[in-house]
Parts: structure tokens; C-alpha cells; sequence
């Protein structure tokens, strides 16, 4: 069975000739759509996207210049500049063809018109269409490819009994399309899993495309993942493809998952019981093919309990579970990863040959690196730039005393306190803030500096 292309648009004021080319193209194109009013044209073209566009240059009865044609060529290609479009014109009307084709049309069909000569021009503007689609995704990938190649990528280190646990993990899902949530704190190398788990995957050769939730307001989430159309909203001045559609193939990990909202979570929950995307300001389905890794930091069970995380989206994206482990668990492994941060560091900034002391390698394994793998890198990279010393002893690397750490600990734990004590005095008064207040013994102003340090909402 032949296989149907191509979303068409025909716009012609002669109903004889849109039933025409309907009858020409119902066997060779996927849907093909009519309308006789070109006022219509903003209206379809910012709901749906067409591969190509066949346009009528005349539409007045008694007026054949042309200029109708060129005025709405112009118009569609202000809402879609890479609308591929096809000009009908009248036998002989070669130098308005050309004109047209100058203005940013693809090409032009002279009427009368043989059959089999109109369908492989339609045909033709549909591979160059969709040529042009494939470059946008190509272009979206090699941005991303651009970023991962200048970022600073740490291998995979590890020999202790935890992080042998995490590797047998990946060798078991990686072959696999089912979905993984990493969990962990803060720069345990959650990206680094999910990086690894699509390098041994059957997608290793396609996309790995990174979304980092948490960098992201909440206006901008649903057009990044989906993509928009034109006219969308106020600053949407062209279609957009998101990152669901240009890691189709691949994989997408969806970093900070726990930061989406409920709208949002929502959204995500239908696409992946769907595989299909819609962009924001469309209407029009687009079928995905994604393999989807999330990770976070929050206690997402908790989160579900507090009515703040989908639990059927849990389910959804929690086929299978990692656990990154913090560094404090892989006592083994601190040492290596500073022995090769220490390597990476001094070639870069030409430092010949450090070493670290013993005394140096007790106070770093003693120390309970809260920000874990990335806080180690930072303190091995601040310390080979500021000492000119071969050897590194303890006070090189300016880790914090355990009196210091105990500190700031009590501070956080007094802080836990009062955020849980204005959010039970909130929830009592139904967040009336001059109540709330006023049981505080604080004023409003203070109480709003609090109601924002603490991120109450």
C-alpha cells in the first residue's frame, strides 16, 4: 500500500478547481485542506502547519494582475518565513511567475494544468518541506551537541560498593526504552547516569537532549518542551520546535523533574500516555519517539503525600529507579575523583606535577562534601590555582572546620524551625498575612521578607 505524505492547504475562490485538486492529490497526500476566503489564511495558518501551501494569485472576479497572490504570498510568509508555498497562475503569466518566486515562493503551476505534472510539483514541494523541517531539528540538535562539547564532562569514576550497585543498574536498563528517574542530591552526577544509560542504549547514535527544569520560569516550560507556533503569544515572532519533538529518536532527560508544576505535570502526563505533542497555539498532533529519563533532588513520595507531585505520573516516568549516592557513601571513590580532577586541573592551567599530601587525602575523606562530586571538583580546581607548591597540604584546599560545619548546621536547623512555624500559623489563620502576623509578634514586611527567604507560596 502506498504510503500518503504531506499536510496541504489550497487556496482558490473557484470551487471547481479546489474539488479539482482534492480529487489530484486524495491518493498521494496525507490531509488535504481548502478554503475559498484568503481573509482565513492568518486564522488556519496559526492554529496548523502545512508542508505546503497552494495559492490562487488572483481572487476578484475581472482581476488578473496578480497583485492578490503576491499580497497574501507575503502575508503568509510573515506568520511562517519557511512556508513553502506553490503560486497558480493564469497560461502565460511567467514574469508574475518569477516575481512570485523573487517575493519567496517555491514554485508556480500554470492553469491549464496537466495532472501527473501538478501532483510531482506538490510531491517535490513536500521533500523540500520537510528537508526544511529536518535542517530546524538538526540545527536545534548541534546547539545542544555545541553545549555538551563545551561543558566541562567529568567521566564516570567510582570503585566503591555503591557506585558498583549504579553500574550493575545501567548495564540491566540501559538495552531497555523503559523510563528512569534518578534520584539524588546535588551534584552526586545525576546528567552522568542518564548520559551513560543512552550511550550503551540502541539510541546511543541519536540525540541526548538536556532540559534543566529548575533553570525555567513557569511561563516559558510548556513552549520549550512542546514548541510554539507563530502568534502564539506576545513575543512568539515564529514557530519554534520544542525539545520533545527535536530529541525525537533519542533520548531527553528532564532534569529537576520535582520543580514542575501540576499544570504542568499534567501536560507531561499526557504526552507520555499519548507519544503525541501539540504545540503551544496548534492544534495539529505530532507523533514523538523519546526515550525519558527524569532526576531530582526532592523527595518526590513526600511531595505526593503533600498533594504537590502527580502520583500517576510517578508512576509513569518511575519504571525503573536510580539512586545517585552523595559522596560521604563512597569513601573509596573521594580520593580517585581527586587524583583525577587534580590530573585535569594542573594540565590545564599548567601546573606540572601536584600531589596531595596524607594529611591533605585524611581531611578530604573526613569531610562531609554536602555538594558532593561538583563541590570537590570546585575545591580541587581552586586549590592547584592558588598554590605553587607540588605537594598540597590541608590548608590548600580551604575546606571548612568541623566547628564551622556544626554552625551552619544549627543555623539550618533553627531556620527549619521557624519556616515550619509560620507555615502552621498560616494554614491556621487560611493565610490571612495580617493575622498570621500579628500572632508572630512581626509586622507584614517582615513577615513578607520571610514569606520569600523561605519560598512559602
Amino acid at each position: 500500500m502506498k504510503t500518503k505524505a504531506g499536510n496541504i492547504l489550497v487556496i482558490d475562490d473557484n470551487d471547481y478547481v479546489l474539488k479539482t485538486i482534492h480529487q489530484l492529490l486524495k491518493y498521494e497526500c496525507e490531509a488535504i485542506h481548502t478554503i475559498k476566503n484568503p481573509n482565513q489564511i492568518h486564522s488556519i495558518l496559526l492554529k496548523e502547519s502545512f508542508d505546503v501551501i497552494v495559492l490562487d494569485m488572483n481572487f476578484k472576479a475581472g482581476v488578473n494582475s496578480g497583485n492578490e497572490g503576491l499580497f497574501w504570498l507575503d502575508e503568509i510568509l510573515k506568520i511562517d518565513k519557511n512556508a513553502v508555498v506553490i503560486m497558480i497562475t493564469a497560461y502565460g503569466d511567467i514574469e508574475l511567475a518569477v516575481k512570485a518566486i523573487k517575493k519567496g515562493a517555491t514554485d508556480f503551476i500554470t492553469k491549464p494544468w496537466e495532472a501527473e505534472k501538478f501532483i510531482t510539483t506538490v510531491l517535490n514541494a513536500i521533500k523540500i518541506s520537510q528537508s526544511k523541517r529536518k535542517n530546524e531539528i538538526l540545527e536545534i540538535r548541534q546547539e545542544q551537541l555545541n553545549k555538551d562539547i563545551n561543558k566541562p564532562f567529568e567521566n564516570f569514576i567510582g570503585s566503591s560498593e555503591k557506585m558498583k550497585d549504579v553500574f550493575s543498574l545501567i548495564e540491566k536498563v540501559s538495552k531497555t526504552d523503559a523510563n528512569i528517574l534518578i534520584l539524588g542530591e546535588n551534584g552526586t552526577g545525576k546528567e552522568l547516569i542518564a548520559r551513560e544509560i543512552h550511550k550503551r542504549s540502541e539510541r546511543a547514535t541519536e540525540i541526548f537532549m538536556t532540559v534543566d527544569i529548575a533553570s525555567m520560569s513557569e511561563s516559558i516550560i510548556e513552549s520549550e518542551l512542546f514548541g510554539y507556533v507563530k502568534g502564539a503569544f506576545t513575543d512568539a515572532r515564529e514557530d519554534r520546535i520544542g525539545r520533545f519533538e527535536s530529541a525525537s529518536g533519542g533520548t531527553l532527560f528532564l532534569d529537576e523533574i520535582g520543580n514542575l508544576s501540576l499544570s504542568m505535570q499534567a501536560k507531561l502526563l499526557n504526552v507520555l500516555q499519548s507519544r503525541i505533542i501539540y504545540k503551544v497555539g496548534s492544534s495539529k498532533e505530532i507523533p514523538i519517539d523519546v526515550r525519558l529519563i527524569c532526576a531530582t533532588n526532592n523527595n518526590i513520595e513526600k511531595m505526593i503525600e503533600q498533594g504537590e507531585f502527580r502520583e500517576d505520573l510517578y508512576y509513569r516516568i518511575n519504571t525503573i529507579q536510580i539512586q545517585s549516592p552523595p559522596l560521604r557513601e563512597r569513601d573509596l571513590d573521594i580520593l580517585e575523583l581527586a587524583q583525577f580532577y587534580l590530573n585535569k586541573f594542573t594540565d590545564k592551567y599548567n601546573k606540572g606535577n601536584m600531589q596531595v599530601s596524607k594529611d591533605a587525602q585524611s581531611e578530604l575523606l573526613s569531610y562531609p562534601w554536602k555538594g558532593n562530586v561538583r563541590e570537590l571538583m570546585h575545591t580541587i580546581e581552586k586549590a592547584v590555582i592558588l598554590s605553587d607548591k607540588e605537594e598540597l597540604n590541608s590548608t590548600d584546599f580551604y575546606l571548612k572546620s568541623s566547628q564551622e560545619i556544626d554552625t551552619k548546621n544549627r543555623s539550618n536547623k533553627l531556620e527549619d524551625v521557624e519556616k515550619r512555624i509560620i507555615e502552621e500559623v498560616l494554614e491556621k489563620h487560611k493565610w490571612n498575612l495580617t493575622k498570621t502576623a500579628n500572632e508572630l509578634a512581626i509586622s507584614r514586611t517582615t513577615l513578607y521578607l520571610k514569606l520569600k527567604k523561605y519560598e512559602i507560596q
